[in-house]
């Protein structure tokens, strides 16, 4: 079952000259400590929902799995804040191997990598499929008026997984790329693919999203903020179009301008 994300605290509010006191929704967060076959792996600090698919989609981001199936045990205790992974086989190779910084190039390019995890599981985009400008623009207003406890909170992030035609997974967090690894999780318990999916955030596009997008193997990714110049080279090597500042009628499109159209496309 999972947690309710807000509780109700009382505030002081100024407001028209004059201070009153009133009930407001304040988000909640949590630690969670992954353990890998018996090994802390990780804390993360995240909002208490979806828990099992942001531990899976999370192992999945950092390259320990690659299918759900390759967790032999997932054992969750919510309340304590602790999951106990089990994997199959001897694929882990220790936390320590995994954050070992990386720089690579390749065919010329200046691909920089902060992590050997990222390395392996980052994909290159090739696909040529579009979509339209108008699209865009209506996926980014799906996303806003679906996240419903960002308006009563105001203190998270929300990320959605799209069709062309809709907004089809929507997971919120305190962290961008929890609310990412959410979904990651999400679509490796249904075995969904990827193919003709695109990826909506609320927030800045660092290059920590970036390469998130591409572990989950998005060819598009929108926000109705602005990206950092790390992410627009990651973006530029992998083959992603990064576009921003989705707000009303306008928008910015940084990288791989041919695959959003002004007619009709299909992603």
């Amino acid at each position: 079952m999972e947690q309710d994300v807000t509780v109700k605290r009382t505030i002081t509010r100024y407001e028209g000259g004059r201070f009153s006191l009133k009930a407001d929704d304040v988000v909640t967060e949590v630690p969670l400590t992954v353990k890998v076959n018996r090994e802390e792996f990780a804390t993360m600090v995240c909002t208490p929902t979806y828990m099992e698919e942001l531990v899976i989609g999370f192992l999945a981001s950092e390259g320990l799995i690659r299918t759900a199936e390759e967790i032999r045990r997932l054992s969750l205790d919510a309340s304590r804040g602790f999951a106990d992974v089990e994997l199959q086989g001897q694929q882990y190779a220790g936390k320590d191997w995994h954050q070992k910084r990386f720089i690579a190039s390749c065919c010329g390019k200046s691909r920089q990598f902060y992590f050997h995890n990222d390395a392996r599981t980052a994909k290159t985009i090739v696909s040529r499929d579009t979509i339209t400008a108008e699209q865009c623009i209506r996926l980014m207003r799906e996303l806003q008026q679906s996240s419903v406890d960002f308006h009563k909170t105001g203190g998270l992030h929300n990320a959605a997984l799209c069709s062309p035609d809709g907004v089809l997974l929507i997971r919120s967090d305190i962290g961008r790329h929890n609310a990412i690894d959410k979904i990651y999780g999400s679509c490796l318990q249904q075995r969904m693919s990827m193919k003709g999916k695109l990826l909506a955030v609320s927030g800045r596009i660092s290059s920590e999203i970036l390469l998130k997008a591409a572990k989950l193997g998005v060819g598009l990714l929108l926000s109705k903020s602005a990206p950092t110049e790390l992410a627009l080279k990651l973006a530029e090597d992998l083959g992603i179009t990064v576009a921003g500042f989705i707000r009303g009628d306008s928008f910015n499109v940084y990288t791989y301008p041919e695959r959003i159209v002004a007619g009709e496309g299909s992603l």
